[in-house]
Protein backbone atom coordinates (compact mmCIF):
# COMPACT_ATOMS: atom_id res chain seq x y z
CA UNK A 1 0.00 0.00 0.00
CA UNK A 2 3.07 2.14 0.05
CA UNK A 3 2.72 3.72 -3.40
CA UNK A 4 -0.76 5.12 -2.83
CA UNK A 5 0.47 6.71 0.40
CA UNK A 6 3.12 8.64 -1.51
CA UNK A 7 0.60 9.83 -4.07
CA UNK A 8 -2.42 10.54 -1.88
CA UNK A 9 -0.21 12.11 0.78
CA UNK A 10 0.75 14.84 -1.68
CA UNK A 11 -2.65 15.39 -3.33
CA UNK A 12 -5.41 17.46 -1.74
CA UNK A 13 -9.06 16.63 -1.10
CA UNK A 14 -10.23 18.17 -4.38
CA UNK A 15 -7.71 16.02 -6.27
CA UNK A 16 -9.07 12.87 -4.61
CA UNK A 17 -12.63 13.84 -5.54
CA UNK A 18 -11.51 14.38 -9.13
CA UNK A 19 -9.95 10.88 -9.22
CA UNK A 20 -13.17 9.39 -7.86
CA UNK A 21 -15.29 11.23 -10.46
CA UNK A 22 -13.06 10.53 -13.45
CA UNK A 23 -12.00 7.03 -12.53
CA UNK A 24 -13.67 3.87 -13.74
CA UNK A 25 -14.11 1.25 -11.02
CA UNK A 26 -14.18 -2.35 -12.26
CA UNK A 27 -13.45 -5.94 -11.31
CA UNK A 28 -11.46 -7.62 -14.09
CA UNK A 29 -11.50 -11.34 -14.68
CA UNK A 30 -8.59 -13.35 -13.33
CA UNK A 31 -5.54 -13.04 -15.62
CA UNK A 32 -7.03 -10.04 -17.46
CA UNK A 33 -4.19 -7.90 -18.82
CA UNK A 34 -4.27 -4.31 -17.55
CA UNK A 35 -0.93 -3.33 -19.06
CA UNK A 36 0.93 -5.23 -21.79
CA UNK A 37 4.71 -5.08 -21.98
CA UNK A 38 5.81 -2.98 -24.96
CA UNK A 39 2.32 -1.59 -25.66
CA UNK A 40 1.45 1.96 -24.54
CA UNK A 41 -1.12 1.92 -21.74
CA UNK A 42 -4.07 4.27 -21.87
CA UNK A 43 -4.88 4.24 -18.16
CA UNK A 44 -3.34 4.65 -14.73
CA UNK A 45 -4.54 1.90 -12.36
CA UNK A 46 -5.11 1.99 -8.60
CA UNK A 47 -5.51 -1.42 -6.94
CA UNK A 48 -8.44 -0.92 -4.55
CA UNK A 49 -8.44 -4.52 -3.31
CA UNK A 50 -7.01 -7.85 -4.32
CA UNK A 51 -3.77 -8.21 -6.25
CA UNK A 52 -2.16 -7.77 -9.63
CA UNK A 53 0.83 -9.66 -10.97
CA UNK A 54 3.78 -7.97 -12.68
CA UNK A 55 5.37 -10.19 -15.35
CA UNK A 56 8.48 -9.51 -17.43
CA UNK A 57 9.11 -11.45 -20.66
CA UNK A 58 11.87 -13.99 -20.24
CA UNK A 59 11.89 -13.56 -16.46
CA UNK A 60 8.38 -14.39 -15.26
CA UNK A 61 6.52 -12.87 -12.35
CA UNK A 62 8.64 -10.24 -10.65
CA UNK A 63 6.08 -8.85 -8.20
CA UNK A 64 2.60 -9.18 -6.78
CA UNK A 65 1.07 -5.86 -5.89
CA UNK A 66 -1.91 -5.46 -3.60
CA UNK A 67 -4.32 -2.97 -2.11
CA UNK A 68 -3.19 0.62 -2.54
CA UNK A 69 -0.65 0.02 -5.28
CA UNK A 70 -0.59 2.07 -8.46
CA UNK A 71 0.52 0.78 -11.87
CA UNK A 72 1.08 2.58 -15.14
CA UNK A 73 2.67 5.66 -13.60
CA UNK A 74 6.00 5.32 -15.40
CA UNK A 75 4.53 6.25 -18.78
CA UNK A 76 3.35 9.55 -17.30
CA UNK A 77 6.99 10.45 -16.74
CA UNK A 78 8.40 9.32 -20.08
CA UNK A 79 7.09 8.08 -23.40
CA UNK A 80 8.70 4.65 -23.28
CA UNK A 81 6.31 1.70 -23.54
CA UNK A 82 5.71 -0.40 -20.41
CA UNK A 83 8.56 -2.71 -19.44
CA UNK A 84 6.27 -5.32 -17.89
CA UNK A 85 2.84 -6.88 -18.24
CA UNK A 86 0.37 -6.37 -15.39
CA UNK A 87 -2.36 -8.98 -14.95
CA UNK A 88 -5.25 -8.97 -12.50
CA UNK A 89 -5.57 -11.77 -9.97
CA UNK A 90 -8.96 -13.25 -9.13
CA UNK A 91 -11.06 -10.83 -7.09
CA UNK A 92 -9.03 -7.69 -7.82
CA UNK A 93 -10.94 -4.40 -7.73
CA UNK A 94 -9.37 -1.64 -9.83
CA UNK A 95 -9.81 2.10 -10.34
CA UNK A 96 -8.70 3.08 -13.85
CA UNK A 97 -8.07 6.72 -14.72
CA UNK A 98 -7.78 7.55 -18.42
CA UNK A 99 -4.36 9.05 -19.07
CA UNK A 100 -5.83 11.61 -21.48
CA UNK A 101 -8.08 12.91 -18.69
CA UNK A 102 -5.16 12.87 -16.29
CA UNK A 103 -2.90 14.68 -18.76
CA UNK A 104 -5.59 17.32 -19.38
CA UNK A 105 -5.86 17.93 -15.62
CA UNK A 106 -2.07 18.09 -15.31
CA UNK A 107 -1.96 20.64 -18.15
CA UNK A 108 -4.90 22.73 -16.87
CA UNK A 109 -4.22 22.71 -13.14
CA UNK A 110 -0.68 23.74 -12.12
CA UNK A 111 -1.34 22.98 -8.44
CA UNK A 112 -2.47 19.44 -9.19
CA UNK A 113 0.42 19.00 -11.60
CA UNK A 114 2.98 20.05 -9.01
CA UNK A 115 1.49 17.82 -6.30
CA UNK A 116 1.14 14.83 -8.62
CA UNK A 117 4.65 15.01 -10.08
CA UNK A 118 6.15 15.58 -6.62
CA UNK A 119 4.39 12.42 -5.42
CA UNK A 120 5.75 10.45 -8.38
CA UNK A 121 9.25 11.81 -7.81
CA UNK A 122 9.17 10.82 -4.13
CA UNK A 123 7.93 7.34 -4.96
CA UNK A 124 10.38 6.74 -7.81
CA UNK A 125 13.30 7.98 -5.71
CA UNK A 126 12.29 5.58 -2.94
CA UNK A 127 11.95 2.72 -5.42
CA UNK A 128 15.41 3.42 -6.83
CA UNK A 129 16.95 3.56 -3.35
CA UNK A 130 15.24 0.30 -2.34
CA UNK A 131 16.37 -1.45 -5.52
CA UNK A 132 19.93 -0.20 -5.15
CA UNK A 133 19.99 -1.22 -1.51
CA UNK A 134 18.73 -4.73 -2.30
CA UNK A 135 21.43 -5.09 -4.93
CA UNK A 136 24.22 -3.75 -2.69
CA UNK A 137 23.42 -5.32 0.69
CA UNK A 138 23.73 -9.04 0.90
CA UNK A 139 25.18 -9.42 4.38
CA UNK A 140 23.08 -6.95 6.35
CA UNK A 141 22.01 -3.34 6.37
CA UNK A 142 24.45 -0.47 6.30
CA UNK A 143 24.20 2.03 9.13
CA UNK A 144 21.25 4.34 8.59
CA UNK A 145 19.84 2.29 5.72
CA UNK A 146 16.08 2.14 5.25
CA UNK A 147 14.65 -1.35 4.95
CA UNK A 148 12.45 -2.04 1.92
CA UNK A 149 9.21 -2.10 3.93
CA UNK A 150 10.00 1.05 5.91
CA UNK A 151 8.63 4.45 4.98
CA UNK A 152 10.93 7.40 4.57
CA UNK A 153 10.71 9.76 7.55
CA UNK A 154 10.01 12.72 5.28
CA UNK A 155 6.55 11.39 4.42
CA UNK A 156 5.50 10.22 7.89
CA UNK A 157 3.60 13.46 8.50
CA UNK A 158 1.40 12.76 5.48
CA UNK A 159 0.92 9.04 6.25
CA UNK A 160 -2.24 9.35 8.33
CA UNK A 161 -3.82 11.83 5.94
CA UNK A 162 -2.92 9.66 2.94
CA UNK A 163 -4.50 6.61 4.59
CA UNK A 164 -7.66 8.60 5.33
CA UNK A 165 -7.77 9.82 1.73
CA UNK A 166 -7.45 6.26 0.42
CA UNK A 167 -10.30 5.10 2.68
CA UNK A 168 -12.38 8.07 1.53
CA UNK A 169 -11.65 7.22 -2.11
CA UNK A 170 -12.80 3.64 -1.48
CA UNK A 171 -15.97 4.84 0.26
CA UNK A 172 -16.66 7.38 -2.50
CA UNK A 173 -16.28 4.72 -5.18
CA UNK A 174 -18.59 2.40 -3.25
CA UNK A 175 -21.32 5.04 -3.28
CA UNK A 176 -20.64 6.37 0.22
CA UNK A 177 -20.29 10.09 0.81
CA UNK A 178 -18.08 10.10 3.89
CA UNK A 179 -16.36 13.38 4.72
CA UNK A 180 -12.66 13.93 4.25
CA UNK A 181 -10.28 14.00 7.21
Amino acid sequence: MRKVLYILGQLDDEDIEWLARKGRRFQPQASAVLIREGVPAGELFFVLSGEVSVVVSGVGEVARLGRGEVVGEMSLVDSAPPSATVEAAAGALILAVDKRDLQARLDDNPGFSGRFYKALAIFLADRLRSTTQRMNTRGGLAAGAVMEDELDESILDTLSLAGARFEHLLARLSGGREGMA
